[in-house]
């Protein structure tokens, strides 16, 4: 995503959720923070499609700043790394929740990477 100026910064949502996504520096992929809930997926789900329209061979994923993220959205990001023509998506400190719904209901899915700390 090298270039992409995507910026996605929503005001809060009902309950204070907010989710920013911004293309990381040097190299395809985002970075996000804030939550990825029922409130925010339709941000998520967005950043999650222009990642996958702009995917080559690997993208990255930042989630440091992550606080919480939903079953629904390890879902949507799940599937969007089954859908992707080739390649993978490499999460780069992702909250625990995360990697263990991921591993609960995808646990041989091979798109997704999760990078160690």
């Amino acid at each position: 995503m090298e270039g992409t100026r995507y910026v996605k910064k929503p005001a809060p949502a009902h309950g204070g959720a907010v989710l920013e996504v911004s293309p990381l520096s040097g190299r395809a992929g985002i970075r996000v923070s804030g939550e990825i809930s029922v409130t925010t997926r339709p941000s998520w789900e967005g950043a999650l499609a222009e990642l996958a329209r702009r995917h080559a061979d690997v993208s990255y994923v930042e989630l440091s700043r992550v606080g919480f993220v939903d079953v629904a959205g390890v879902s949507a990001l799940a599937v969007t790394a089954m859908n992707l023509p080739g390649g993978r998506v490499v999460l780069e400190y992702p909250p625990a929740q995360l990697t263990r719904v991921l591993a609960l209901f995808w646990p041989a899915l091979q798109g997704i990477e999760v990078a160690p700390r």
